[in-house]
């Protein structure tokens, strides 16, 4: 499987050192947020490798949903359960919360379908920051803390009509950001095509945090630090 290089399994204890989580970032999801950087004060194991890891462990299903309670650190132990239900959670060896997972509907155990839908996602997630984010910053004219950037991936589920599918794109169908004083709810809306026929349909949530007056200049600073650590790491 792909996802292989990107964390260690020891009977059902998984570990991700800082440097896999980077490379997965940087490689897989082309994130490059400072905080999944190998050494970084803030340093958190990006949730998308979180729920690439969990397809990957027990499989695709038509139904799922995820929210996370906590950012992984590095080195961190997590423990999968052995056998799943409808509903499961990923903790470390100290019972610490990290993820909520529901599904329901078939499940897909072929390494293909399960690949191309990670990929796809974890895509469509990396553009997320400069192609939708900053510009509805600009609509809302609120905007993060340029200093201290931080976007919390909340949730994500989706559903889909069938597993009929060697390849899968996301498509954004809408984007909604609701402000409550410095804090912005984001809900990402996509379709999940097969060349140009939607099989399934798919919600993503992000909090923005200390929200502040936009600020033009500094907005675009914040895009072209982050456009420019694609060219030096």
């Amino acid at each position: 499987m792909f996802l292989s290089p990107y964390y260690s399994k020891q009977d059902q204890s998984v570990f991700i050192s800082a440097q896999q989580a980077s490379d997965f970032a940087k490689r897989v999801a082309e994130d490059f947020n400072p905080i999944h950087d190998v050494g970084a004060k803030r340093f958190c194991v990006p949730g998308d490798l979180l729920f690439a890891l969990v397809l990957t462990e027990y499989g695709l299903s038509q139904n799922m949903t995820f929210k996370f309670a906590g950012m992984v650190g590095d080195g961190i132990e997590l423990t999968l359960p052995d056998a799943v239900e409808d509903n499961f959670t990923i903790s470390d060896v100290k019972n610490k919360e990290y993820m909520h997972v529901s599904r329901q509907g078939d499940i897909c155990q072929c390494d293909t379908q399960t690949a191309a839908f990670i990929k796809s996602y974890v895509a469509f997630s990396g553009l997320n920051f400069i192609h939708v984010l900053v510009p509805m910053m600009k609509q809302h004219k609120m905007m993060i803390n340029p200093d201290r950037p931080l976007v919390i991936y909340e949730s994500m589920s989706f559903h889909l009509d069938h597993f009929d599918f060697d390849d899968i794109n996301l498509h954004l169908i809408d984007q909604q950001l609701l402000i409550n004083g410095k804090r912005g709810d984001v809900t990402l809306t996509f379709e999940l095509r097969q060349n140009e026929t939607v099989i399934g349909t798919g919600k993503k949530t992000l909090v923005l945090s200390g929200l502040r007056e936009y600020e033009e200049d500094k907005a675009q600073q914040m895009c072209q630090f982050y456009e420019s650590r694609k060219v030096t790491l």
